[in-house]
């Protein structure tokens, strides 16, 4: 049984998913590879499932009747990664923007005696590829004001590229998890600091999408900046115990 599996949540990623789905399956480790699709209208899952042909009992697929959240993927992938005994699980985007290379080198911090990996377009200066400033600095600017917050040492906390050991997952109550946008990967970050966790950040180059949409709305940024208050606040009275 491999000991590695990639989560990817996708809507409307039909022109990534194929070539994504050849990628991870090219690299050196034997990666399994889930896919939560949210009721993609363009196709996404059935290119999915023509490809289940070819990779057997490696590539999974499971379709979620509409756009029910980035959050929810993640928890339904997650407890389903658990349920099957993977070690490491990963967070990752469909789009490329995440160099599937980088898998390689999240899993190895992970053995290296980490519990949680980022791969961090911040912890060595700025390195993102195709953004607009605006964009940059928003993301940026977010980590600063989620470390003066929650006093958590993440120079990434918005980072959606993570390879989590199976014992964090298991530990953290996923059903408590609250956020379901950009918020949900600093809850992520947050409480498994909380609970004692070793997490480490090592630099990636994020290069944005050259095909299919972004998701990322200001509904999405609104949660994050109040989610964050809400959070710590509600951390006050909330016991985290030991992992």
């Amino acid at each position: 049984m491999p000991d590695s599996i990639v989560i990817i949540p996708t809507y409307n990623e039909k022109e990534n998913i194929e070539r994504m789905i050849h990628k991870v399956f090219s690299l050196v480790h034997d990666f399994h590879l889930l896919i939560i699709d949210d009721g993609s209208p363009d196709g996404t899952a059935r290119i999915v499932r023509s490809l289940q042909r070819d990779y057997g009992e490696k590539l999974f697929i499971v379709e979620r009747a509409g756009k029910l959240g980035l959050g929810t993927a993640y928890i339904h992938g997650f407890k389903w990664a658990i349920a099957n005994h993977y070690d490491y699980i990963f967070e990752m985007d469909a789009d490329f923007s995440h160099n599937p290379d980088d898998l390689l080198r999240l899993r190895q911090a992970c053995i290296d005696d980490n519990d949680a990996v980022i791969g961090s377009r911040y912890i060595k200066g700025v390195n993102v590829v195709n953004w607009p400033m605006s964009r940059v600095l928003m993301s940026y600017f977010a980590s600063v004001y989620v470390r003066f917050i929650t006093g958590i040492d993440i120079q990434d906390s918005t980072a959606g590229f993570m390879c989590y050991r199976r014992k964090v997952l298991e530990t953290i109550e996923l059903d408590k998890v609250k956020f379901v946008g950009y918020a949900f990967q600093i809850e992520m970050k947050f409480t498994t600091i909380k609970h004692g966790f070793r997490v480490k950040e090592i630099p990636i180059i994020f290069t944005d999408r050259t095909a299919g949409t972004s998701k990322m709305s200001k509904g999405i940024f609104k949660e994050a900046v109040f989610g964050v208050l809400q959070m710590k606040f509600n951390s006050i009275f909330r016991k985290y115990p030991e992992g």
